[in-house]
């Protein structure tokens, strides 16, 4: 039996969770965009904006100031222990998403779509979004993504065949529908952006597991040899697009491309893209006990 939750440090330890999800890039991300920036020529338009982004990063971490005004909508992925409570859980992150705003890491983004008022807190009905799993470890895990907007409107999802792309119900039809997707952004989804690719399920279920693909590491590798290749050939080839650093052209577009897959009906076959921008902020928790450790 899990010893009940201590409320106040969780509720802590997810605010934390989001601070340094708005303030602070994860290791893997800003060694990307430095390799990027060591890519191209000093005196580019690339090599300039990537420079600025990297200040950015650096002034963002040492003022502890969100990274962008964006702040995004908050996506929670929760891991939770056989025995607790959702709601109670759900209720505590709902309380540090409001403490997040009064304290400035997020920026006021829950607007009601029939009366367009803001809820001033970032909360309301679906928001923050909080998909939760059940685990086997004694540790609750909640992985949290910003999602900002510009980097939103331009993800999508196709229904294959595509007889405009020449794609069909496979693999390549997939490859197809990406390299579309990246080229139709150019820089609007502030690229260089990484790239998550749900392959089958229906339109609700491909688009959360293309969103999941957002919190792998960018130096890890598909389980799925035939994925893991596909991730490679189009992360190589949507580099050689030139759109670049926020659509100024250059040798990065794209940091990473990383699919998953559902199963799906035989009458559909759909391909979920989610464009997450350079500002891929995420961030997971393990919380057992009082403590948290993050990563």
């Amino acid at each position: 039996m899990n010893a009940p939750l201590h409320e106040k440090a969780f509720q802590r330890a997810v605010l934390q969770l989001i601070k340094l999800a708005s303030t602070d890039l994860s290791a893997d991300v800003v060694d990307a965009l430095r390799r990027a920036a060591d890519a191209e020529a000093a005196d580019s338009p690339a090599h300039r904006v990537l420079a600025l982004i990297l200040e950015n990063i650096r002034s963002a971490r040492e003022q502890v100031t969100p990274i962008c005004q964006d702040t995004g909508t908050c996506n929670f992925h929760v891991t939770l222990p056989v025995g607790f409570s959702l709601r109670q859980v759900e209720r505590l992150i709902q309380e540090a998403t409001r403490e997040a705003v009064r304290q400035s890491f997020l920026r006021p983004n829950a607007v009601d779509p029939s009366t367009g008022k803001n809820s001033g807190d970032n909360v309301g009905r679906w928001a923050p979004w909080i998909n939760f799993s059940e685990g086997d470890n004694a540790a609750i895990q909640v992985q949290l993504l910003l999602k900002g907007g510009g980097s939103e409107n331009v993800s999508c999802q196709y229904a294959l065949p595509q007889a405009s792309l020449g794609a069909g119900r496979n693999l390549d039809g997939v490859y197809k529908c990406v390299v579309d997707a990246v080229t139709r952004a150019q820089g609007q989804g502030c690229a260089p952006g990484i790239i998550g690719v749900g392959i089958g399920g229906d339109r609700a279920t491909g688009m959360l597991v293309a969103k999941q693909q957002l919190f792998r590491s960018l130096g890890d590798e598909n389980d799925l040899p035939v994925l893991r290749d596909l991730e490679a050939q189009l992360f190589h080839d949507l580099n050689t697009l030139g759109i670049g650093p926020m659509g100024f052209g250059g040798k990065t577009t794209v940091l990473g491309v990383k699919i998953g897959s559902a199963h799906r009906t035989p009458a559909s076959f759909f391909v979920s893209v989610a464009y997450m921008c350079w500002a891929a902020r995420r961030r997971t928790m393990v919380f057992s006990g009082e403590e948290a450790t993050y990563a």
